[in-house]
């Protein structure tokens, strides 16, 4: 069995921290990949970026059959929508970004000057009618930047189309729970270039070409995906993205499944996932005493495991999900040992793919 230990050691931590920390919003993750491609390319034979921002590393290229692990970088946020005469501001999503969470929020805004800072307003419960129906949705909620005119704020560089980002930073709870704005899905990239961190420490030789694949734009529609996966035409994708904890207050367990933290990586049953390939997972986690919880999908599995299974005649694809409580909120938590679980099973999964490996369905 491979020596984990090293998943959270000093070095892998800070970037865990600097990483998940940094802003990355769906369409304007430049900065974010930055971070992430720098942080890989000593681990893999080579580093690429196509035109959108997708970055990856590929290990022992050049090979008959290509494997795909992918993550995806890009987080949810708003769009300056429209700025009143009095100087407050209306935000539109990019992605799907939640209006309950908002007032009260500090943000960013990403102006033509630089970074500002920012509050989303909402009245104060004195002055709200006992029979008020005033509840935040995108017509109610507002920005405010200490302006007292749309003048003042297209002075600070704010205009229409400017992006606004939640200002929380990464905490912890008790000895293993990791809390913060992004781990949907930073915390996979996370987990793929840590991947490529034991592969390349244990000097593990594959028969097949690795690509370690941190797309962009999944929380609009899986646009980064569907355009790398076109480009790499890979053989085999295993895909790490996150997955609802149901063991929290007010979740109906007979419509979301059974799901924890803790209790390790979840595996996704749905016509995207190639049984195969699952299979192989599956077999992965019980030969190294991986703790594995299963879940099932009806249709699409609303990850980049339905660009990669659906592209290029078809991609035998599967879905490892990191357990995530509060979902599209500041206060996103994971267990540490849950994404250790997933770089386990993947660096073990990977180890059982053949050159030429028959995943034909029967």
């Amino acid at each position: 069995m491979a020596d984990t230990s090293s998943i959270f050691d000093k070095e892998a931590h800070a970037f865990m921290v600097r990483y998940l920390n940094h802003n990355s919003p769906t369409g304007f993750e430049s900065s974010g990949q930055k971070l992430w491609y720098d942080y890989i390319e000593p681990l893999v034979d080579e580093m690429y970026l196509d035109n959108y921002g997708t970055a990856y590393g590929v290990i022992n290229p050049g090979m008959d059959t290509k494997v795909v692990i992918e993550a995806h970088a890009d987080e949810i946020s708003w769009f300056v929508h429209y700025i009143t005469d009095d100087g407050f501001i209306h935000v539109i999503r990019n992605g799907g970004s939640d209006p309950h969470i908002a007032p009260s929020k500090r943000v960013k805004i990403f102006g033509e000057k630089g970074i500002v800072p920012g509050i989303f307003g909402w009245p104060a419960i004195h002055t709200r009618r006992s029979d008020s129906k005033l509840t935040p949705k995108l017509d109610t909620i507002f920005l405010d930047v200490g302006a007292t005119s749309k003048a003042e704020v297209l002075e600070k560089g704010i205009d229409v189309g400017a992006v606004v980002v939640f200002d929380d930073d990464l905490m912890e709870l008790g000895e293993n729970f990791i809390v913060g704005r992004a781990l949907d899905n930073r915390m996979g990239g996370f987990a793929i270039a840590q991947v490529a961190r034991l592969i390349k420490e244990n000097n593990i030789k594959l028969p097949f070409s690795l690509y370690i694949v941190n797309s962009v734009q999944e929380e609009i529609g899986l646009r980064g995906a569907q355009m790398i996966a076109h480009h790499i035409k890979p053989n085999v994708a295993l895909v790490v993205d996150v997955t609802h904890d149901t063991n929290t207050p007010h979740i109906d367990k007979k419509v979301h499944g059974d799901t924890k933290l803790g209790g390790g990586p979840a595996v996704t049953y749905a016509p995207a996932v190639h049984t195969k390939l699952l299979n192989l997972v599956l077999a992965a986690a019980k030969d190294n005493d991986i703790p594995i919880q299963k879940q099932a999908s009806s249709r699409s599995t609303g990850t980049d495991t339905d660009a990669f299974a659906y592209s290029n005649a078809g991609v035998p694809s599967a879905l490892v999900s990191i357990p995530l409580r509060y979902m599209h909120t500041t206060v996103e938590t994971a267990h540490r040992e849950d994404v250790a679980n997933v770089v386990r099973v993947l660096y073990h999964t990977l180890q059982s793919i053949e050159a030429k490996h028959n995943f034909k369905y029967f």
